[in-house]
């Protein structure tokens, strides 16, 4: 792009306004669900039984008989076409990370006449090309055949456009000889593994009422805006999803005014819009508002059930993207598409719930709930603590190297914070001192007893750079990646929670005859918590000296994604997966493949448009600005005026730098390429890309970014920081 071209569009965007609604503008309580095949029009279309056996699947998580099939597309359709729908498809959330579908009209023909036909096996099963899906060594490229498997716990939906309706069915995706290829299935199992755990548990705990246990997700999506004119002459960000150059601006997030600051009326009329299409979705948006960095901001929903508020984001970072380009802005969901601006993360908000409609996270104020709560709480410190690793396998790809560690996202040292007063019970619960708040007369702090205080929802003060904070009546972890999908964060989780509260009740079990419930309790609650309380840690996680402490501590510190994935697929890991029934070994190892195959392609793309954009837009630049300044010196030295030496020496210096890299840059693609086509080992790919080819692409960088603050603004060929964050 020329830079007549960034000036004609720095001109348009001081000229746009904020777009009117499409329409006229609905009541929220009409809007809401609108586009949704859910209970209330299942329960208006089918039959008594029909529905009463769809709710006991979708809320209890009983097995549907296939038999009621036809009868629920037959309704599925109806409503579909009645809204517009012409085409189905099975959407499903392969591991490429984003979603997938294939369409398919609705119509049939019989005897040369046209119907509208949709039939329960169309609607349970699909068969569409998986070949160019990612694998990870699971099948061979020529091997095409996969499935969609329909999920009734997620309800079909309609996707609007101005070309017409599509009925969405959200389902499930696997291979022909069973295995998952994508990230819902083995998200369904985990929440199975976690019921069975944790209804085990309960029964255990003297709970006869809860016949089902889920867990539930409250994902907050941060996400920057550009103006798509100034988007579409970065070719960086077209292709990468962030700037692989660009110079500091004079400001950038200092002042923190843009933190919760007015909302520009263009972007409160793109905000309207994409909250009034999630409604329509079901999707219970409730929050937005100004982030910390220039142009950031954030989308929040109330909490669902995990399964249903992954396929809710999902939609959520779809519509936010289409509606910001009628709006003329470009989405960015990549996690760091500014350098030295805060980058952009999503907090995965976790809980356990039962259809009691009980939290098993909050403290409660009864003996029974506050045993509950702290065996519970006991579980997931245990599973954090053993597992810290995994989870930081989980939020591990190329993009989140560039947030996690800085002083924007929490560290790659995964530790709990529990604030104050929950910190002191749990000492004291390890101690078996008499605890907080206690009368002078008790001595000990017995569960189930009355023993433990009430605690209110938030004792303490937040702690921001904890990666896993209990935040009342959940845990926040906040170092899940802004474009990732929440799918994986909360499989491993959920399973390793579940892990554990098997642990625990076995250990009751053992004691229970002997010591009584109560003691059993005791005794194994301040057993666990005495060997995992060193992965509770209250202060600042981005200190030096946390660090350090950490290391003291044994706390495992993968400070880069390709450290992190080597874990996945370690045994004690695969074990684990494998007896909660929610991955099996070969799963597991081919998601391995595919995350460092994914990191290795990811840095690969990043250096070929580094290179091609210093060789062909930044150099060129400096070259006419070289010979600009060249006249300009011979002018002033004809004249005898001051010359520009010291000017022209910098800039030829930093051309040289700038060559210099680009050559060793472009020296090691060439390596790196050769190494892949002789060598097919993922995890050496992608060390060798971290290791070499990201340190030459940070040094072509440093000397591009200096050469911009160099060069004639007028001649800059690339918008600038100061114009894509600022100028809306």
């Amino acid at each position: 792009m020329s830079s007549e071209a960034r000036r004609a569009a720095i001109q348009s965007i001081s000229r746009k306004h904020p777009l009117a609604p499409l329409g006229e503008v609905e009541k929220l309580e009409d809007l809401f669900g609108r586009n949704v095949f859910g209970l209330p029009q299942m329960r208006a279309r089918l039959p008594e039984s029909a529905y009463r056996a769809l709710e006991s699947c979708i809320e209890r998580g009983h097995e549907l008989d296939h038999g009621l099939a036809d009868l629920v597309a037959s309704a599925m359709k109806e409503w579909a076409v009645e809204r517009g729908a012409t085409h189905f498809t099975h959407w499903f959330q392969p591991m490429t990370g984003s979603t997938a579908e294939k369409h398919d009209s609705f119509i049939d023909l019989e005897n040369g006449k046209l119907l509208l036909q949709f039939s329960g096996k169309a609607l349970i099963k699909g068969e569409p090309d998986a070949s160019s899906f990612p694998s990870g060594g699971l099948r061979a490229t020529f091997e095409a055949r996969g499935y969609t498997a329909w999920d009734p716990t997620s309800p079909a939906f309609i996707r609007e456009t101005a070309s017409g309706a599509t009925l969405c069915i959200p389902t499930a995706f696997c291979s022909w000889t069973g295995e998952a290829l994508d990230k819902k299935t083995p998200l369904l199992r985990s929440c199975e593994a976690l019921n069975r755990s944790a209804m085990r548990m309960l029964r255990l705990l003297g709970d006869e009422q809860v016949q089902f246990v889920y867990p539930t997700v409250g994902a907050e999506q941060e996400y920057f805006l550009v103006d798509r004119e100034l988007h579409l002459q970065r070719p960086d960000l077209v292709a990468t999803g962030r700037t692989l150059f660009g110079a500091r601006p004079p400001k950038g997030q200092e002042l923190e005014d843009h933190y919760f600051g007015s909302i520009s009326p263009r972007v409160l009329a793109f905000m309207h819009e994409a909250e009034c299409e999630l409604w329509k979705l079901g999707v219970p948006v409730k929050t937005r508002h100004n982030e910390v960095a220039p142009s950031q901001f954030e989308i929040a929903p109330i909490f669902e059930r995990t399964t249903l508020s992954t396929d809710h984001n999902m939609l959520t970072m779809e519509v936010l993207r289409q509606v910001a380009q009628r709006h003329g802005f470009q989405c960015l969901l990549h996690e760091k598409p500014f350098a030295g601006i805060n980058g952009s993360g999503k907090h995965n908000n976790w809980s356990m719930a039962t259809d009691t409609g009980v939290n098993l996270l909050d403290p409660g104020q009864t003996p029974e709930t506050n045993m509950r709560f702290v065996v519970v709480l006991t579980a997931v410190i245990r599973a954090i603590d053993l597992h810290a690793d995994l989870l930081r396998v989980s939020i591990a790809h190329a993009a989140n190297d560039h947030r996690l560690g800085a002083n924007e996202a929490p560290p790659a040292i995964i530790s709990i914070y529990l604030g104050e007063e929950l910190e002191a019970v749990v000492e004291s619960l390890v101690s078996g001192g008499a605890g907080p708040n206690r009368d002078a007369d008790r001595q000990t702090m017995r569960l189930g007893v009355g023993t433990l205080p009430p605690l209110p929802r938030d004792t303490t003060d937040r702690n921001r750079t904890s990666p896993f904070a209990f935040t009342g009546n959940k845990f926040e972890f906040r170092a899940v990646g802004s474009g990732q999908s929440i799918a994986t964060p909360n499989i491993f989780l959920n399973t390793i929670v579940a892990d554990s509260l098997d642990f625990l009740a076995a250990e009751i079990e053992k004691l229970r005859d002997s010591a009584g419930l109560a003691g059993a309790v005791q005794q194994v609650v301040q057993q666990v918590l005495t060997q995992h309380k060193r992965v509770i840690f209250g202060g600042n996680g981005y200190s030096a000296e946390w660090h350090a402490e950490a290391e003291s501590r044994g706390l495992p510190n993968l400070r880069t994604a390709v450290d992190a994935i080597g874990v996945y697929s370690a045994p004690d890991k695969v074990e684990i997966f494998e007896r909660h029934r929610v991955l099996s070994k070969k799963e597991v190892e081919s998601r391995t493949n595919i995350m460092f195959e994914a990191y290795a392609k990811a840095i690969a793309i990043e250096a070929q448009s580094a290179a091609g954009i210093a060789s062909s837009m930044l150099l060129p630049a400096a070259t006419t600005y070289q010979r600009n300044l060249a006249e300009s010196i011979e002018s002033a030295r004809r004249a005898g005026a001051k010359t520009l030496d010291r000017q022209e020496r910098r800039l030829q210096d930093v051309v040289g730098r700038i060559e210099s890299a680009l050559g060793a840059l472009e020296t090691l693609q060439t390596a790196t390429e050769k190494a892949e086509r002789h060598h097919g080992e993922p995890a050496g790919h992608a060390k060798l890309y971290r290791d070499e080819v990201i340190p030459a692409m940070n040094a072509l960088r440093e000397s591009c970014d200096v050469l911009e603050t160099l060069v004639d603004d007028d001649l800059w060929p690339l918008p600038k920081y100061r114009e894509m964050l600022f100028v809306h």
